[in-house]
């Protein structure tokens, strides 16, 4: 399926039942995981792995296999799709993205929330502009969503992880729950998307207890300290009740990382034949069996101290070609340079400065609009030619 053939307003219309942002991301960290941390057991499970691999289709910015051979600070770029399994045809867009940043000399992993909404000018669909971030996968596939975040941020992907958000809630379950702590109060279902309905969860601020309904709220269990996959993702998807609407959302998906990230640290949890057999259906990375065993030996260290970010954008909006206002975060240039300082300083970098305003350049014909939709007083909207990146 060709997406310039669907409207942007359908592309962009919320699904009923989307899991957005850093939900895939725990899927993909437990591929991560078992490479990092398991070093010996990994090697029963090599088959079920080599299933998961695929490559980016692209050369990379710099030498992966040298970067990771040496243990020096590495990329992941991950993502995920919400259009079904991952052998379908039609590619469709990434519900969530996010930067995997691994320093074993600093013993520090990063992670970087990237907004699905920035606005953006697709590398090798600079015609299409203005875009939304998460559509460069349906365009192009892993290639393009690389090319743009690099273009974007100035900074090198040197692997990525696509994940399937269907095995989700079998992940959480599969390592036993997990236990975390709630920034607000709120009321969920996820059968409505708001504080009211069946399979109704009610969680509450700073405290790891929840409570579940099945009418409604009439009544609810007793109250309990472990999420299994469904509260999780309850707990996980709310976003119209948060004050800080995605961004608390956001916040409250990367705990949810955290808590897994923790719970796997019991490898005996994770390798089994099910849970192996759920990895290769719903994960495909460039990362090999190789680059795994060798995050095991150099890298383990890195999982002790995780550091959470965000990027934060600004609202605007923009009529697509049928008149339909859609809905873009436009990002700062000096929001995307404070992005690009924090990721190059955990990749070990040189400080550089951050990618044009839109990531891939906007065509002459279309660069009033493009200036025009930068928020005020923002520095360096009108350039058009790439930084140079230093690796």
């Amino acid at each position: 399926m060709d997406p310039k053939n669907d409207s942007r307003s359908k592309r962009y219309s919320a699904p009923s039942h989307r899991l957005r942002n850093i939900i895939f991301a725990v899927i993909t960290v437990i591929v991560l995981v078992i490479g990092l941390f398991a070093w010996q057991a990994i090697h029963n499970t090599k088959g079920a792995l080599d299933k998961s691999y695929a490559g980016a289709g692209l050369k990379k910015s710099r030498d992966v296999s040298d970067v990771i051979k040496s243990g020096r600070p590495i990329s992941i770029l991950l993502y995920g799709t919400d259009t079904g399994e991952l052998g379908r045809t039609y590619r469709g867009r990434t519900d969530s993205m996010m930067l995997l940043l691994i320093n074993p000399k600093t013993e520090k992993t990063t992670l970087i929330s990237l907004a699905r909404d920035a606005m953006v000018s697709i590398v090798g669909y600079e015609n299409t502009f203005p875009q939304k971030l998460n559509a460069a996968y349906a365009y192009g596939a892993t290639a393009t969503s690389i090319k743009t975040v690099e273009s974007f941020l100035n900074i090198p992907i040197d692997y990525y992880a696509l994940v399937n958000m269907g095995g989700l809630s079998n992940m959480v379950n599969q390592v036993g729950g997990i236990s975390v702590k709630s920034p607000i109060d709120f009321t969920y279902s996820q059968e409505t998307a708001h504080d009211y309905g069946p399979n109704l969860y009610r969680f509450h601020k700073d405290s790891t207890k929840f409570e579940h309904s099945d009418d409604n709220g009439k009544t609810w269990s007793a109250s309990r300290a472990t999420m299994d996959g469904d509260a999780a993702l309850a707990f996980s998807r709310m976003r119209y009740d948060d004050p800080n609407g995605d961004y608390g959302r956001q916040q409250r998906q990367r705990l949810v990382l955290e808590g897994l990230i923790k719970k796997s640290a019991n490898i005996s949890n994770l390798l089994n034949d099910k849970f192996m057999s759920t990895i290769s259906k719903n994960v495909r990375t460039d990362l090999t069996f190789g680059d795994m065993t060798t995050m095991a030996s150099k890298y383990i260290k890195a999982k002790n101290n995780i550091v959470t970010e965000h990027m934060q954008g600004v609202g605007e909006s923009y009529p697509d070609a049928e008149g339909n206002n859609v809905s873009y975060e436009v990002i700062p240039q000096h929001e995307k340079q404070r992005v690009t300082d924090l990721a190059r300083k955990a990749l070990g970098l040189q400080a550089a400065k951050t990618g044009l305003p839109y990531g891939g350049e906007v065509p002459a014909n279309l660069s009033g609009i493009a200036t025009s939709l930068r928020p005020a007083g923002d520095n360096n909207a009108n350039e058009t030619t790439t930084p140079k990146t230093t690796q």
